[in-house]
This record gives structure tokens, C-alpha cells and sequence, in this order.
């Protein structure tokens, strides 16, 4: 059994095209060639704490995962990440642990910093003159690296609650990017063409009568039932609304509000692997309205823990 710690993780993946894998496995999720049940989730609400369990496999594979997440809200009290975790790595053929990753967290925050990535490389505008970014958190970060695989735009703009989180985002992003800050929410919707939302909000930030045609929006905060970033009426007003999986976005994420809320039906909803294989429509004008409700599928967990494991092969 391997055991890998933080840093010879963040070594190895180093080395990988983190966006052809997890686009992969969200083609296989969508060609029905994985098994990934519904995911299994605890609540602390006395710690702020919440810990999501995702596991699943892909057929014919070598390997089946369970992935243990956590976030805390009050970790930074302690001089703690938010986030951790890790990930085990099991034999199909014989259920040997194979590895365990002790990854703190950095995966999931790769993982889905990944995915915002290919939704943009498939939804967005190809003409992106400003990136929008609602949080300022390790995932509002990362989000805007792994987009400059697919955009070249350095113009941003930050929404935060803080400016003194505000101040420290731009103080560590500003080498590479041209970032501006706003405490105006409404300023990301109607200047920004490429947004991401990264918040833990349990209630709408982005309104749909701010949403100028032609943005695309990436939702990655929402990722249980209780959370909400965007107003519902947002994806009513959509023209595609694509999620990384039907059966989860149905009962978790921005999709599942507006489900609920008579906005939506399960048939307005495209999956993010059917978009990639081809089988369902990508944005066809620059006048278009997308969104991306991004919960996280145990594939791209997956998917990136063999990435791990082979890159030094």
C-alpha cells in the first residue's frame, strides 16, 4: 500500500493534463460507463462543519475510490484550512487498499477548479472581455489559474463580503492577472461575460435582471441541497443549463432550487459529458445565456486519484 502525502501529491499531478482526464471522465459518467452512487454527507452544525463521502468506479477499470471531503467554516479560528481530507484507493479485483491519498483537501479544490475550466472551454463566449469571480476563497483562486487553459483573458473582476479579503486576493493574483474589486455584486453580472461563483451562500448572490446576453455562468459553491448562489430565475432565463450529473443536480445545487421552485424540469437540464461527447448542443451564438451547475461526481475524484497514482509510471 502506497501512502502519499501532500507534497509528493502536488509533484505528481504537476506532471498531468489535469483537463483531458477529467473531461474523460465526465464523458464516461454520461455514457453511463461508471457506477457512482448518490453521495453521502454529514453535518456538524455545532463545528459549521459539513463532510461529503463520494465513491464510485469505472467499469472495466483497476480501481474503485472513496473520496472523504470536509469543510469546516470556523477552521481559520484554529489557523486551519477549511477544507481537507483525503482519498482511498482500492483494487476492483481484490478490494486491496492500493493507496491512500492524504491530500488534505487539494484534490477536490483541483478536481473542481478543473471542471470550471472545461464547462467554460464548452459554454462560454469565444470573445471573453472580462472574468467575473464571486468569493475570494482557495476555489475562487484556483478557478481563475485553471481558466487560462482555455481563455487568455487577464481582466477580472472580485466580489467579496471583505475588503480586507478583497485586498489580499488581488495582493496574491495581481502578478498574472489585471484584477479589480467590487463589495457591489451586481458589478460582476453586468460587466462580466465569464463568471464564476465560488461561495458557500445559502442564499442568491447573482439576479437574473443583472445577466447580460452572452455570459456564461459557473457555479461550483452550491453543492448540497441548503446552498444557493444563484437566483433560480437565473437558469429559467438560461438558453442551456448543464450540470455535471442530472441525478444529483436534481436533489443538490443551483439546478435543484430552480427544480423545486417550478422554474425548470429535469428535460431543461444537459449533462456536462453529453455536451463534451457531442451527443447535446454547446453554445452556438455569442448572445446566448449558459450556465454550469458544477456539484462534483465522484468520477472526477476518480479520474484525478489514477492520475496521481500514475504519473510517476
Amino acid at each position: 500500500m502506497k501512502l502519499l502525502e501532500l507534497a509528493e501529491i502536488k509533484e505528481r499531478i504537476s506532471k498531468v493534463d489535469l483537463l483531458s482526464i477529467i473531461e474523460q471522465g465526465f464523458a464516461l459518467y454520461s455514457q453511463r460507463r461508471t457506477v457512482v452512487p448518490p453521495v453521502a454527507e454529514l453535518l456538524l452544525p455545532k463545528s459549521r462543519g459539513e463532510v461529503h463521502i463520494k465513491y464510485g468506479y469505472i467499469k472495466g477499470d483497476d480501481y474503485y475510490v472513496i473520496k472523504i471531503a470536509s469543510g469546516f467554516a470556523d477552521n481559520a479560528k484554529y489557523g486551519l484550512a477549511n477544507n481537507n481530507g483525503l482519498m482511498l484507493v482500492f483494487s476492483q479485483k481484490t478490494a486491496e487498499v492500493v493507496a491512500v491519498l492524504h491530500d488534505q483537501g487539494h484534490l477536490t479544490d483541483i478536481r473542481t477548479a478543473v471542471a470550471g475550466a472545461i464547462a467554460a472551454k464548452y459554454l462560454a463566449a469565444k470573445n471573453i472581455h472580462k472574468i467575473g469571480i464571486v468569493g475570494t476563497s482557495v476555489q475562487a483562486r484556483l478557478q481563475l489559474q485553471y481558466l487560462q487553459t482555455v481563455t487568455d483573458c487577464k481582466d477580472v473582476l472580485v466580489w467579496g463580503r471583505s475588503q480586507a479579503k478583497l485586498d489580499l486576493y488581488k495582493k496574491d493574483m495581481q502578478g498574472d492577472f489585471n484584477i479589480k474589486t467590487t463589495l457591489n455584486i451586481k458589478d460582476i453580472a453586468q460587466n462580466c461575460n465569464l463568471i464564476v461563483s465560488t461561495t458557500a451562500s445559502k442564499s442568491a448572490l447573482l439576479f437574473a435582471d443583472d445577466i447580460q446576453a452572452g455570459s456564461h455562468i459557473t457555479a461550483v459553491g452550491s453543492d448540497t441541497a441548503e446552498k444557493q448562489e444563484l437566483d433560480a430565475k437565473i437558469l429559467a432565463k438560461a438558453d442551456l443549463v448543464v450540470v455535471d450529473s442530472i441525478e444529483q443536480c436534481k436533489i443538490r445545487g443551483e439546478a435543484s432550487q430552480a427544480l423545486r421552485a417550478g422554474l425548470i424540469t429535469e428535460g431543461d437540464m444537459l449533462e456536462l459529458g453529453e455536451v463534451i461527447l457531442g451527443k447535446v448542443a454547446k453554445r452556438s451564438d455569442s448572445n446566448q445565456i449558459t450556465v454550469a451547475d458544477l456539484t462534483g461526481v465522484a468520477v472526477q475524484d476518480i479520474q484525478i486519484a489514477k492520475a496521481v497514482l500514475r504519473a510517476n509510471q
